[in-house]
């Protein structure tokens, strides 16, 4: 299901707006979604680690994904191409923020996530709605072959030099084999690369970072 851009500047899910108990926001160029409330964040460095936080603070690890069930905290990540995923388990009300970039996709971060999710929270696989938001698509991602060769033909398409690989299709893909259902996965159609109001470093090479978080409302029980 694509995402909606609201009157915020701001993109959501409708799967994820209807869930009551929690706000979410795939931030813009000129938008954060987040504002001043409390916030966790991590120092980002293409891994496959997941963290769970219960108190706010930027870059208080280091890793690629952040997952806790503490009300009224954000957990939040930063792209610029690569793909920022949201998990959200409406049973147990516990949510996930995930960085997948092709590395982070190639050792399984957000299977790795839903596991962490799993084990620190009893979240199973089935309740969980995942959404990818806005990254780098399959129509500008051009990769080399050392790249494209960790990824299943299927998530491969060619390109006027070197192949171009669909991080989102892969990311689906992993999902769906850590236990979620296909129908609450969300995937958005925004490139970040081909998308007028997003940041892209492949584009602009600049050091412009897209913010996107997930929390569970406070007081909603």
């Amino acid at each position: 299901m694509p995402l909606i851009l609201d009157s915020d500047g701001v993109y959501r899910c409708t799967v994820l707006k209807s869930q009551v108990w929690l706000d979410h926001g795939f931030g813009t160029a000129t938008q954060n979604p987040l504002g001043d409330d409390p916030t966790a964040s991590l120092k980002q460095i293409h891994s496959n680690i997941v963290c769970p936080v219960t108190h706010p603070g930027d870059r208080q690890s280091d890793g690629d994904g952040l997952v806790t069930d503490i009300p009224g905290l954000w957990v939040s990540i930063r792209t610029a191409d690569c793909l920022p995923i949201l998990l959200a388990d409406p049973v147990k009300r516990v949510v996930a923020a995930v960085h997948a970039g092709w590395r982070g996709t190639v050792a399984e971060i957000v299977r790795i996530a839903v596991e962490r999710m799993a084990r620190e929270y009893g979240s199973r696989p089935k309740d969980l709605i995942a959404t990818i938001g806005p990254g780098i698509s399959r129509c500008c991602f051009e990769v080399g072959q050392e790249v494209a060769e960790h990824f299943s033909p299927t998530e491969i398409v060619p390109g006027k030099t070197n192949p171009k690989v669909d991080l989102k299709a892969a990311n689906r893909r992993q999902l769906i084999e850590a236990g979620i259902n296909l129908f609450r996965i969300n995937i958005s159609e925004e490139c970040t690369m081909c998308t007028p109001g997003f940041h892209s470093y492949r584009r602009d090479r600049t050091a412009g970072r897209l913010v996107s978080g997930i929390r569970r409302r406070i007081g909603a029980e």
